[in-house]
C-alpha cells in the first residue's frame, strides 16, 4: 500500500510549484478573466463579439455547439447568463441589431434569431432564418436595417442583402455573386468586400438594395488573401488582413482616399511573431485591435495609419508563435476598455489594458524581488500586500485556501518595476487561514495570511 502523504505537504508542494500550469506573456495588458465553460472538441471556441445594454456589458462567445452569453460587467464576477445551442460549427459570426441578434455559421443550419432584451436573465431564440439556396454563411455584418451574409452556400458565396425592418422576419434583398465575399464592411451604402480566393479588394455600391454594383476592385498586395478589413474613422485607411501561412498572413494598410488609385503605405506583423499570422481587426478611433492566431492579442495606435504602432498585448496561445491555424481568432472592445478574445484552443478570455486595478506604485526602483507579510494581519476583511520587483514582469498573485485551492486571482499580467501595494478585500470569503504567492519569470514566494471576521 503506498504511504500517505500529510496534508500539509500536500499544501507546501502545490503552492511552491517554479511555474503556474497556464503560463501566460503580456505587455501594458492584464487578465480578467479565462473561460471555457464548454469544452466539446479541439478548437472549441471560435468567433466572438460584445453588447451593452441598460449599462451592463456582455461578451458573446462562440463554441462548437452554440452561443454563451457572458456578463462582463463587474470585473470580479464575471459569468455566464446563458447558452444557446445551436449546429455544431468551428466558426460562428454575430450582429446586433435593436435587442436582436443574428448568428451565422459556416457548416449548415441557417441563421439564427434570439432576443437579448431579457438579459441579464436569459436570451430567448426566436426563429432559425433560411431562404431557398441558402443554410450557412461564414461571416456577417449590419448597417443600420439591413444584413449582409457573406461566404454562404448561395451561388457563389457574395453577398447577400437582408432587410431588417422587422427585425424578426428578414425579407431577401439583392445580392452581388461576381465572386467569393469571405467577409466585409459596410459604410454608407458602400461594401468594402474581401474576396479571399483571388486576392481582391472590392468596393461595392449597395445603395440600392436590391441591385448592387462593383465600383471598383484591386489585388491586396503580395501574397494576397484578404480574410477581412476595417476602416479608420476618417475613411482615409483601410486595414486588411491576408489569411495565409504560405506567405505568412501580415496586416496591410492602403490609402484608399482615391478609391480607383489605392496606395499601399504599410505592412505590420508584431515584433517576435513574425511566424505567426493574422486574422480578424477591429478600429476603435485611434486603436486597433487585431487577433493574431498564435501570438493573440495585439492592439496598435494606428493615430498615425502609415505607422502602426503596438503599445499592448496578451498572448493566449503561449506554446509558440508558430505558422498555423491555432490561437486567437475572434476579437471586440467594449466601451469600457475591456477587450473579448476567443482563443481556438484555450477559451474566451476578458483583458484590459494598463495595469491591474488596485495597484498602487510606491516606487520605480527596487533593488531585488520581494514579498512582504501582509497588513494588518489577522485582517477583516481589508489588507495590504507590498510587493517589488527589480524589471518589467510578468506578474500572478494568488490567493489560496488551507486545501491549495486557488481562491482569487489578485495580479494576472505584466507590472512595470519598482514597490507596489494591493489591497485586498476577503469579504466573499470565510474565516481562516491563506496563503498568498507571488509568481514572476524568475521568483516565487507564498506567505501566510489570517482572515477573522
Amino acid at each position: 500500500m503506498k504511504p500517505s502523504i500529510p496534508s500539509s505537504l500536500k499544501i507546501f508542494a502545490f503552492l511552491f510549484i517554479p511555474s503556474i500550469l497556464f503560463s501566460q506573456t503580456s505587455f501594458n495588458m492584464y487578465l480578467l478573466s479565462r473561460l471555457d465553460p464548454h469544452p466539446y472538441s479541439a478548437g472549441n471556441s471560435i468567433g466572438c463579439w460584445g453588447y451593452v445594454q441598460n449599462g451592463r456589458e456582455y461578451g458573446i462567445f462562440a463554441a462548437n455547439n452554440g452561443t454563451s452569453f457572458i456578463d462582463v460587467t463587474d470585473s470580479a464576477n464575471i459569468h455566464e447568463v446563458d447558452y444557446l445551442t445551436s449546429f455544431y460549427s468551428n466558426w460562428r459570426d454575430f450582429k446586433i441589431y435593436q435587442h436582436y441578434i443574428y448568428i451565422v455559421n459556416d457548416v449548415a443550419g441557417g441563421m439564427q434569431i434570439a432576443d437579448l432584451q431579457y438579459l441579464p436573465d436569459s436570451v430567448h431564440l426566436v426563429s432559425t432564418y433560411t431562404f431557398t439556396g441558402f443554410s450557412r454563411a461564414h461571416t456577417i455584418q449590419q448597417s443600420g436595417p439591413y444584413l449582409y451574409l457573406n461566404g454562404g452556400n448561395y451561388l457563389t458565396g457574395g453577398v447577400v442583402v437582408l432587410d431588417i425592418t422587422n427585425p424578426t422576419q428578414p425579407v431577401k434583398r439583392g445580392q452581388w455573386e461576381v465572386q467569393y465575399v469571405h467577409d466585409e464592411r459596410v459604410l454608407n451604402d458602400t461594401l468594402w468586400a474581401c474576396n479571399i480566393y483571388t486576392g481582391k479588394i472590392s468596393v461595392i455600391n449597395a445603395a440600392n438594395k436590391d441591385s448592387l454594383k462593383l465600383v471598383t476592385s484591386w489585388t491586396n498586395g503580395s501574397g494576397p488573401m484578404p480574410h477581412n478589413c476595417a476602416l479608420t474613422n476618417d475613411r482615409r485607411f483601410l486595414f486588411v488582413t491576408d489569411e495565409i501561412l504560405n506567405p505568412v498572413g501580415r496586416l496591410k494598410v492602403w490609402n484608399v482616399e482615391d478609391i480607383f488609385n489605392p496606395v499601399y503605405v504599410a505592412t505590420w506583423f508584431p515584433a517576435g511573431g513574425d511566424s505567426s499570422n493574422v486574422h480578424n481587426i477591429e478600429i476603435y478611433d485611434s486603436l486597433a485591435v487585431i487577433c493574431h492566431y498564435t501570438a493573440g492579442i495585439r492592439v496598435l495606435n494606428i493615430s498615425n495609419p502609415a505607422s502602426p504602432v503596438e503599445i499592448a498585448w496578451y498572448d493566449t496561445y503561449p506554446q509558440n508563435n508558430g505558422n498555423t491555424w491555432n490561437g486567437c481568432k475572434g476579437i471586440y472592445m467594449l466601451p469600457s476598455g475591456k477587450i473579448l478574445a476567443n482563443d481556438k484552443q484555450t477559451g474566451f478570455y476578458i483583458v484590459k489594458m494598463g495595469n491591474p486595478i488596485g495597484i498602487e506604485p510606491i516606487s520605480n526602483v527596487a533593488a531585488a524581488y520581494s514579498l512582504r507579510q501582509n497588513y494588518p494581519n489577522p485582517f477583516n476583511p481589508l489588507t495590504n500586500i507590498e510587493f517589488s520587483i527589480p524589471k518589467n514582469s510578468n506578474v500572478t498573485l494568488k490567493i489560496f485556501d488551507i486545501t491549495g485551492r486557488e481562491a482569487a486571482t489578485l495580479i494576472n499580467g505584466y507590472i512595470r518595476g519598482g514597490y507596489n501595494r494591493i489591497t485586498y478585500d476577503g469579504s466573499n470569503l470565510a474565516s481562516g487561514i491563506y496563503f498568498y504567492k507571488l509568481t514572476t519569470e524568475e521568483y516565487a514566494e507564498t506567505k501566510k495570511m489570517i482572515l477573522v471576521k
